[in-house]
Parts: structure tokens; C-alpha cells; sequence
């Protein structure tokens, strides 16, 4: 199964808190590694050095959304929290949902959170590739 990784973070999350959420939410899905083909994030994210630095890790392509487009995808998890700092109700979901090119019923994984020992907070979510 070939999977698209959708993550939001604090500002200032570092590659050690993104690789443990993302490993946490892969072990859930019962996928390796291998399976990503694509992460994606807000374009709000776009000069996160945590976030290049994994996308950079994994060899793997890094695409970003703008609030905009996340927002007008339908996800299972809206957040009045995150529509207040980001402008939409979904990052993780919402990204990973267009990334994959996938409906909702294709989200595996939909929003795994972990809070790092840095403080610093990561969402990820998976969808399988259409």
C-alpha cells in the first residue's frame, strides 16, 4: 500500500518530535516507512525546519496546501483551534486527504497527536493513495 502523510506542528518542532509522531502513527497502520510517497502540510509550514529536515530523512517529496484549499476538504476532526491559528479547521487530515487524491473513507490514520518531551506538538494523519 503506497500512503500520503499529512502533518501539522508547532512552530519550532524539531525532526526528533515529527520522526516519533510519524513512527507512532505508521506502527498504528501497520505500514513501514517504505509505504510514504508524498508528506504534505500548510503553506504556513513551509519553512519549518523540523519538517524539511523529515521530508529530507525520508527522501520523500514535501507538498504544501494553502489554508484555503485544506479548509474546503471534509475531514472527521475539525478543529475551532486550529481554524483560529492556522484559517482552516484541518492540517494533518486535510493534507494528507489531498495529497493522497483520496476521500475521507480513505483516511487510515486520522489524526494521531503526540506531544514531544520539547513541549512542541505533532499531527499526523494518513490516507491511502487513490
Amino acid at each position: 500500500m503506497k500512503v500520503a502523510v499529512g502533518i501539522g506542528c508547532d512552530r519550532g518542532t524539531p525532526l526528533a518530535t515529527l520522526e516519533t509522531a510519524l513512527s507512532q502513527a505508521l506502527a498504528e497502520a501497520g505500514l513501514s516507512p517504505e509505504a510514504i510517497v508524498l508528506l504534505a502540510s500548510i503553506t504556513l509550514k513551509a519553512d519549518e525546519p523540523g519538517l524539511l529536515a523529515l521530508a529530507a530523512r525520508l527522501s520523500c517529496p514535501l507538498r504544501f496546501y494553502s489554508p484555503e484549499e485544506l479548509a474546503a476538504v471534509p475531514v472527521p476532526h475539525p478543529s475551532e483551534v486550529v481554524r483560529r491559528h492556522t484559517g482552516t479547521p484541518s492540517v494533518a487530515e486535510a493534507a494528507a486527504l489531498l495529497a493522497a487524491g483520496a476521500p475521507m473513507q480513505d483516511l487510515i490514520v486520522e489524526k494521531h497527536r503526540y506531544r514531544g518531551p520539547d513541549g512542541r506538538n505533532a499531527t499526523v494523519s494518513i490516507a491511502r493513495m487513490s
